[in-house]
């Protein structure tokens, strides 16, 4: 593989949506107040102008309803419809799918931070074969250069190439073996251990 710290990301698309959900970033909130504020915060400023308008209706059923809104709610309701968005994902997909059945997790948790390196093996944009021929159009063959397999994709480096055995072995040890992205995932949001241990195999895997 081609391990270059001056990669930029191409095929914006698939990269966007992929990216949007690492950061907790729902497709109706600008990237700028994900930035600035939690999930839940920007939530909130979403959700306010919409109870201020039951609220102010002069529609019965509607202020009943807007009484028994609260924070929690809103929260919940906003993040169901994310994941109902979600569904219909063109692009992004893997990514897509190893996050949605724990986006919930994902949102409310207190540990891990993301990498550089740890966003490119999630979304498979990045120092991949696969990536640099059919997006980036850098490579002449999608094949990996460190075992000669025909599709160089991040889940290849995380999960077969050959030349980071030793790598894995390290995180299998700390994870277990299944190192489907879903799993991986789940793991990681099980502790703040295995988050780091995943942050170290993909940071020693592309550098």
């Amino acid at each position: 593989m081609i391990r270059s710290k001056r990669w930029k990301p191409v095929g914006f698309g698939s990269y966007n949506n992929a990216c949007r959900v690492l950061m907790k970033l729902p497709r109706f909130c600008s990237a700028s107040e994900s930035l600035r504020e939690c999930f839940y915060a920007t939530m909130r400023k979403r959700c306010n102008p919409l109870v201020r308008r039951f609220r102010g209706s002069t529609n019965s059923i509607l202020k009943i309803i807007a009484g028994r809104l609260d924070c929690r709610f809103a929260n919940s309701w906003m993040r169901d419809r994310w994941k109902a968005s979600l569904e219909d994902a063109l692009y992004g997909k893997r990514t897509i799918e190893a996050m949605r059945p724990v986006l919930g997790q994902w949102i409310r948790r207190k540990h891990g931070s993301l990498s550089f390196r740890l966003v490119q093996v999630m979304t498979g944009h990045g120092c991949f074969g696969h990536y640099l021929h059919r997006v980036a159009r850098r490579e002449p063959t999608p094949s990996c250069h460190e075992c000669g397999a025909a599709d160089d994709t991040a889940q290849h480096t995380l999960e077969e190439c050959r030349r980071w055995d030793p790598q894995r072995h390290t995180l299998v040890a700390e994870i277990g073996g299944d190192l489907s992205l879903s799993s991986v995932v789940f793991a990681m949001l099980s502790s703040e251990r295995s988050w780091e241990a995943v942050v170290d195999f993909c940071e020693e895997v592309i550098s």
